[in-house]
């Protein structure tokens, strides 16, 4: 229409959307935004509530049931309110997600307390007795009368370390064959042997040391010295023990390995066999030495297996081929029984001992499984820049 014309203009038709008005704004979404400190107060609050209301009920109201319901009772009406709360602020999804994250938080710290009081208490009482002379000497001499820094845990020490590095040399190329053959191959036995494995994680450990007494020591034990109780007949319990954990890693780890990785390998003309042995354990190297970190850590603790096959010695005997050997598992089992305090003090000293070869042997495996590749490649990098550097 132009400025001369004067006509008016047509009336909307009816129902038709006004061309002048402002559009309608959408109606805004509720952004959740994430306030750790609101949250935190907000938690706290709850809490307080909680165990307010729960104190009111059981402890003016009723009689109570015991600190148990009182603990459950306040826990849950804490969730609730903690839900109720966080909903009118972010809504019920957002509300939804952090009841479930302050319930594998509070999981968390049930697990927590109890081991880290455990560690403690261990720490506390085996270090008070913990002197030089307990990792250079053996029981040799020591009376009951004498007080728990005399002699020391040097036997149980070196038999611990035989045993559990024989049985992780008689149990790990046997876990690798069987994980790979679980992972590698089209076999209509992998079924069968998976089933056997995951039957042996439920095997008691004490089971595993009646049968090496059972099928050795029994019928071999007067002919044989090799077959008698000794540290060689203790690693092969053990590794019955370990062969079941490290081989379900192990398959687990395989399992992750890109088939990119295989394809390639196969695409070049390498076998099944070269394939595995130069691609496929390279690539899980890191979780080969996880998977022997989680078999020390089920068979270095084990005290029923030991009691059939290595019976204990208060003498050193570094040879774990012939004659009873002690471990520092069966030197606390041992001396925890004593009605001396002497022996009690020994044990518990014996048990901290434990957890330091324990943590000094995962850190080994954790330094051999560590990787390589980025230290590998800012080798070359500074040969390669130094290299250039030179004239």
């Amino acid at each position: 229409m132009t400025a001369l014309d004067t006509r008016p203009e047509p009336a909307p038709a009816p129902g038709a959307p006004d061309a002048e008005a402002p559009e309608r704004a959408a109606p805004a979404k509720r952004k959740i935004t994430r306030r750790p400190g609101a949250d935190r107060v907000l938690g706290l609050a709850c809490a307080a509530n909680a165990v307010l209301v729960t104190w009111l009920v059981y402890a003016r109201l009723t009689d109570g049931v015991g600190w148990l319901g009182f603990v459950l009772t306040a826990y849950v009406l804490f969730l609730g309110l903690y839900y109720v709360c966080t909903r009118e602020q972010v809504g019920s999804s957002a509300a939804g997600d952090r009841v479930a994250a302050a319930i594998l938080s509070s999981a968390a710290v049930v697990l927590a307390v109890p081991f880290t009081w455990l560690i403690g208490f261990i720490i506390v009482k085996g270090i008070r007795t913990l002197r030089l002379g307990f990792f250079l000497h053996d029981m040799a001499g020591v009376t009951p009368t004498q007080p728990a820094t005399a002699g020391g845990g040097a036997h149980a020490i070196v038999g611990s370390i035989e045993q559990v590095l024989l049985a992780l040399i008689v149990t790990l190329p046997l876990a690798l064959l069987t994980a790979t053959f679980l992972n590698e191959t089209r076999s209509r036995w992998r079924r069968p042997v998976r089933i056997l494995v995951d039957a042996m994680s439920g095997l008691p450990s004490i089971i595993a040391g009646l049968f090496i007494y059972a099928f050795f020591v029994i019928p071999y034990a007067q002919t044989s010295t090799l077959f008698n109780f000794n540290g060689f007949l203790a690693c092969l319990a053990l590794s019955i023990t370990m062969l079941p954990t490290i081989t379900r890693t192990l398959e687990v780890v395989l399992r992750l390995v890109p088939d990119g990785l295989r394809e390639s390998a196969l695409a070049l003309g390498s076998s099944r066999g070269r394939m595995v042995w130069s691609v496929v354990l390279p690539t899980a190297r890191t979780g080969v030495s996880t998977a022997v970190v989680l078999g020390i850590a089920r068979a270095v603790g084990e005290t029923a297996p030991l009691l059939f096959t290595s019976f204990g010695l208060d003498y050193m005997n570094s040879n774990p081929f012939s004659h009873p050997q002690e471990s520092l598992p069966l030197f606390i089992f041992r001396n925890i029984q004593k009605p001396n305090h002497a022996a009690i003090d020994r044990a518990f000293t014996a048990a901290f001992v434990l957890m330091i070869v324990v943590l000094c042997l995962f850190a080994v495996a954790r330094f051999i499984g560590r990787p390589r590749t980025h230290r590998s490649s800012r080798r070359r990098s500074d040969r390669r820049l130094t290299s250039e550097a030179t004239p």
